[in-house]
């Protein structure tokens, strides 16, 4: 009934304004895209022309009049079409001057927006942080993979605007660092990767902690998989812009489709795609085969970095800033990078393991052909993957012919260019030896108190079990020689305490006994008479 009414609503408000569908205006109408004339405040407008940023694009023209007016906002567009700048200037705009809300209080922002992946809220806060200082407003990141210390400074300062991901705020707020009582505008971003991760439940819960007369703007790809329940109960009369179908290739971007036949052939060509001068981020399935490729490109000459769940964020950020500031061409990536990362100029995205649903490959190729720019995108295919293949690209909408190739075929050659000059790997550093520090903390001293501990008491039952084992050793020798028996060890194998298998042979020849030497010779040979 929500999505219904929804639907309804929005066919009513694109009837009285414009075709949003399209993100072009109705006949006998002009639409200004500069953001003066949007009702941007001028000192965002300045901040803006100084990050080279004068025209707006559809999904801002769309929504800024109605976000900036104060109105709970769902904007649907798909991936690279500027949905951060949209809900970045009305929650800076606003809380900077009208919802000011007084002196900062510790622990509790007035602005709360909810990513579903680190990279994302990176991205988020940095396209956040330069407009919040044009009025004074402090922004800061909070997720995990990190230590929480820095996070829990910021908010005890009184942080005007976070940046989170669900899971460490929710942390958080149990240990009662973060509230949430005084938010005045929420934003939810990428709410459908979201919803695919299985954060649903800690967003409803975090959006419950939140002034239900604030404002909330819901920006996203796809509006499924329950993102629709979420509209329905937190958005007050929402007003929904959408300047593109849900999961909509870009206009900008060439797809094609080079098979190769077989796993020699298609490693030649991926090394050949990798090897132009222009960045290029290229998409694998496991982490694990991400690190391998990114380690070959290297040895290769072609300078790559990877990007994937196994990686601290310390180790993220500097993979991320390498590919940003060109020293490496190359990003290895999984789905990780799918959502959140923008780099400039990415001119050919790579999937060389193909993706598993049709969402998944939109998502990975609009990294490439971002804001108004070109972009190609490459899909490799073995013969096996080929039907499957065709299944996704269907679903996709994505019209693109099959083309069989090799490394050196002129398709290829025509879509590398000009090929980067070899770059000599510099030697990877020496991996310290593993237990060669001791930590000093308390947890740590008591462990090693413990286990020193241990230890002792199982040396001092190991002699004795030793000693024990010796003796009858001694004592089973002695019989043995006493009885004429025909024992295969001296005494220097007793005196060990049974440290050799003791072995005897009766009167038929055959062994018998045979001491265990863990168990201090326990077990002796029994000699026969």
């Amino acid at each position: 009934m929500a999505t219904v009414t929804l639907a309804l609503r929005w066919s009513r408000y694109a009837a009285l304004t414009r075709d949003y569908s399209t993100g072009t205006a109705m006949k006998g109408t002009t639409v200004s895209t500069n953001f003066s004339t949007l009702g941007v405040p001028y000192p965002l407008v300045e901040a803006l022309a100084a990050a080279g940023k004068t025209e707006a694009f559809p999904i801002q023209v769309d929504t800024l009049p109605d976000t900036l007016a104060g109105r709970d906002v769902l904007g649907r567009g798909k991936t690279g079409s500027g949905k951060t700048l949209a809900f970045s200037i009305p929650m800076v705009a606003r809380l900077g001057t009208r919802l000011a809300g007084g002196a900062r209080r510790p622990g509790r922002p007035l602005g709360l927006v909810l990513a579903p992946t680190r990279e994302l809220a990176t991205q988020i806060n940095a396209t956040l942080e330069p407009l919040a200082k044009a009025y004074g407003l402090t922004t800061t990141t909070i997720f995990g993979g990190v230590s929480q210390n820095r996070q829990v400074q910021a908010l005890n300062s009184g942080v005007d605007i976070v940046v989170a991901c669900p899971g460490r705020l929710e942390d958080l707020m149990k240990q009662g660092f973060a509230k949430l009582d005084a938010v005045e505008i929420t934003v939810l971003d990428e709410a459908d990767h979201m919803a695919d991760l299985g954060f649903l439940p800690g967003v409803t819960r975090i959006l419950n902690a939140t002034p239900s007369d604030g404002q909330r703007l819901l920006f996203s790809a796809t509006l499924d998989n329950g993102v629709d329940k979420l509209v329905a109960k937190f958005l007050s009369s929402p007003v929904m812009h959408s300047v593109d179908e849900a999961n909509s290739p870009v206009a900008d971007m060439t797809h094609h489709i080079f098979a190769t036949a077989d796993v020699e052939s298609k490693k030649q060509l991926v090394k050949a795609l990798a090897s132009g001068t222009g960045r290029r981020i290229l998409f694998m399935r496991t982490k694990h085969h991400a690190k391998k490729l990114a380690l070959q490109l290297t040895a290769e000459g072609i300078p790559a970095v990877d990007l994937h769940g196994n990686l601290s964020q310390p180790a993220r950020d500097r993979n991320l800033a390498a590919f940003a500031d060109g020293s490496a061409r190359v990003l290895v990536a999984t789905d990780v990078a799918a959502r959140g990362v923008h780099v400039d100029d990415v001119e050919l995205v790579v999937h060389v393991d193909p993706p598993m649903e049709h969402k998944a490959y939109l998502h990975r190729s609009g990294r490439t052909a971002r804001a108004g720019s070109s972009g190609d995108v490459v899909t490799v295919v073995l013969p096996a993957q080929e039907k499957d293949l065709a299944q996704l690209m269907r679903k996709a909408k994505i019209s693109a012919a099959t083309q069989r190739v090799t490394a050196d075929s002129a398709p290829v050659r025509e879509l590398v260019g000009e090929v980067a000059e070899y770059v000599t790997p510099v030697p990877r550093a020496a991996q310290p030896a593993r237990g060669g520090g001791r930590s000093q903390g308390a947890n740590a001293q008591r462990k090693r108190a413990a286990r020193e501990g241990q230890g002792q008491s199982s040396r001092g039952s190991g002699q004795g079990r030793r000693s024990q084992g010796s003796a009858r050793g001694a004592a089973a020798g002695a019989a043995s020689s006493g009885r004429g028996g025909a024992a295969r060890t001296g005494g220097s194998a007793g005196t060990r305490g049974g440290a050799r298998s003791v072995y005897s042979t009766n009167s038929n020849g055959t062994s018998t006994g045979g001491g265990n030497p863990r168990r201090g010779g326990r077990r002796s040979s029994r000699p026969t008479g």
